[in-house]
């Protein structure tokens, strides 16, 4: 029996959307240790795809779509093929961090059709309100003028861009909340970004995605970025209605310990700090004004798996911060290593909307 056009459609972004869910469990939960037990599983859903990425091409109105499902198909596809080459002797994990690259660039490719395939719709949106019919109404459009993925730059891929986020359902007449997300060591925003996308897009929050002018954000010597960062809330505080008490500097490993570094700084304009797997030292905090550290909402998340930072570092930094009168909200995730996923962006907006 043959399937009609848009049975293959909802069948191939089927296919896409668990495939790109493996792809996910296997970013939050990578590690060193059971690499082989972790990728063993998700099983193989990147086999279904692979039928459907052949289905023949599709007539009028649906032919604009396949090229889209396509180029994000591909990118999956590559993803899993890096991830299992990675096993092969010698097992170099290098080369899995180097497959996971192609996940952001699937997604990327993918979201343009978040307002026009209902799957895709409620893939990009947190867990909790895809059975949400009057959330996923609210999406099913064309969005509006300056919302949405954008880059500010001239060359995307720059590491003087900025990736940024403005929810669909963005009014001016109402204070939006924005996240400075900061990737990790050798990153990109334009990659960390998509950790964010969904908790922003279901509530209503700006994402702000910059990339570091180095290799990775100058927690020792000259600090450019600080000003830099400052530069930027201010070129949004211009053109967008933000919430004045609710603004986020946040980032994973090199990116969180920058976010200590930075947001402790006495002119500081963010509100909130919340790292995530980043390193620590006490003299942080003694540095710090005790006028800054007064009250400072701190959000503290660590893996207890981590193998780069062990967790004993945030552990002594909730202390810390603690001890200088800031107020600390500390998790610890047992099933958490060196690693970010998009759980973790849920948990911290969930604080920070608290």
């Amino acid at each position: 029996m043959t399937t009609s056009t848009p049975e293959q459609v909802e069948q191939f972004a089927a296919s896409l959307l668990r495939t790109l869910d493996a792809l996910g469990f296997i970013t939050r939960h990578l590690s060193p240790l059971g690499y082989a037990q972790q990728l063993a599983r998700v099983g193989e859903p990147d086999a279904d795809l692979r039928v459907a990425r052949a289905f023949p091409e599709w007539d009028d109105p649906y032919s604009a779509l396949r090229p889209v499902l396509g180029a994000a198909s591909d990118q999956a596809l590559a993803s899993f093929e890096g991830l299992r080459e990675a096993l092969a002797p010698p097992e170099d994990m290098t080369r899995a961090y180097k497959a996971l690259r192609h996940v952001p660039r699937a997604l990327e490719t993918l979201y343009p059709l978040a307002g026009i395939v209902p799957s895709v719709n409620r893939f990009f949106l947190e867990a909790p309100s895809r059975s949400d019919r009057d959330v996923q109404a609210r999406f099913m459009k064309q969005p509006p003028p300056g919302t949405g993925l954008m880059c500010f730059g001239d060359n995307p891929d720059a590491r003087t861009s900025v990736w940024t986020y403005i929810p669909e359902t963005y009014s001016p007449d109402k204070p939006h909340p924005v996240i400075f997300a900061l990737h990790g060591g050798s990153g990109r925003g334009r990659a960390f970004i998509w950790s964010w996308i969904a908790a922003a897009r279901t509530r209503g929050a700006i994402i702000v995605a910059p990339t570091s002018r180095g290799q990775t954000w100058a927690i020792q010597g000259q600090d450019q970025a600080t000003p830099h960062l400052a530069h930027i809330l201010n070129f949004i505080r211009e053109r967008w209605t933000i919430d004045p008490t609710r603004i986020l500097l946040t980032g994973m490993s090199d990116g969180g310990t920058f976010a200590y570094t930075s947001g402790l700084e006495p002119t500081s304009p963010f509100t909130h700090l919340a790292p995530v797997a980043a390193a620590f030292h006490p003299m942080l905090v003694h540095m710090a004004s005790a006028e800054r550290m007064k009250n400072l909402p701190v959000h503290i998340l660590h893996g207890q798996r981590d193998w780069m930072f062990p967790v004993d570092m945030a552990r002594e930094a909730a202390q810390h911060f603690t001890s200088a009168g800031a107020a600390v909200t500390y998790r610890e995730l047992d099933d958490l290593g060196h690693s970010y996923g998009v759980d973790l962006s849920s948990m911290i907006m969930d604080w920070l909307l608290a």
